[in-house]
């Protein structure tokens, strides 16, 4: 990954601080786009500031907070995706200690040009709410089909579509950040 020098009057860069917590044992999140925001945010590296990509339609927000692990890259070549579970909303730019519970693979796109697009999902370390939760499957098979819907309709709002391909716990999680660490360094 290429070093972007922070020009004056911008945000320092947060797709450039390290993926992980200095112990290892949490991974780091920086939100973009609040839990019940209609508005879809994305950081601008080359502007250096948040950006607003889209607005849902009316009574559809996002269910948690959504953000992207740093100094990681995906398939889709944006940093690795993350859906944090928490008690209360955090903002665009809030950097947030996770650790993870689990994988929603999935993929967008037609059959034979279809990419990758998985999203990690992840507990705020300080909430109450999911303190307990280890594992994906704790959250309960109604909980996470919800939240593989909301994916899937997410992307029908942009004419895409979005195919969930599997759901898989902490470990399948940890090692697609990994993945994303291994390719943000090519």
């Amino acid at each position: 990954m290429a070093k972007r020098t922070r020009k004056k009057g911008t945000l320092a860069d947060p797709t450039l601080l390290p993926p992980q917590d200095s112990d290892d044992s949490t991974i780091q999140v920086v939100i973009e786009t609040p839990k019940g925001s209609r508005n879809k945010y994305a950081f601008d590296p080359e502007q250096g500031i948040f950006q607003l990509k889209k607005v849902l339609p009316s009574g559809m927000g996002f269910p948690y907070d959504f953000g992207f692990i740093p100094s990681t890259k995906a398939d889709d070549g944006d940093p690795v995706d993350v859906l944090v579970l928490m008690d209360e909303p955090a903002f665009p730019g809030c950097l947030l200690k996770c650790r993870c519970i689990g994988v929603i693979q999935g993929e967008q796109g037609k059959k034979k040009k279809a990419e990758r697009n998985d999203r990690i999902v992840a507990v705020e370390q300080d909430n109450h709410s999911y303190a307990h939760i280890r594992h994906i499957d704790e959250l309960g098979k109604k909980f996470v089909e919800e939240l593989e819907e909301f994916f899937v309709n997410y992307h029908q709002l942009t004419g895409k579509k979005y195919r969930i391909l599997d759901v898989k716990g902490p470990s399948q999680a940890l090692r697609l950040m990994k993945d994303g660490m291994r390719a943000a360094k090519r």
